[in-house]
């Protein structure tokens, strides 16, 4: 039971060293302009429109996904 408790003690202090050298290595990169924390963007409108009106035309989702460059979860993403 102690050598349980001991290895998650140092499980756990190895995670917190782990965490600070990873806040330590994103704060240089900002410093450095080399951190860009970029969120999903969307497709734009026109592309939207393009994927439903094929789809309304009958085209096969894998046909729209080739044709447009995206992957077939994309497409029944925005169908």
């Amino acid at each position: 039971m102690l050598h349980l408790s001991m290895l998650g003690a140092f499980a756990q202090f190895e995670r917190e060293l782990i965490k600070k050298r990873q806040l330590e290595g994103i704060a240089k990169a900002k410093e450095r302009n080399a951190y860009k924390n970029v969120g999903r963007k969307g497709l734009p409108k026109t592309t939207i429109d393009s994927i439903k009106s094929m789809a309304a035309r009958g085209n096969k989702k894998t046909d729209i996904a080739k044709e447009l460059g995206l992957s077939r979860a994309v497409i029944y993403k925005y169908l």
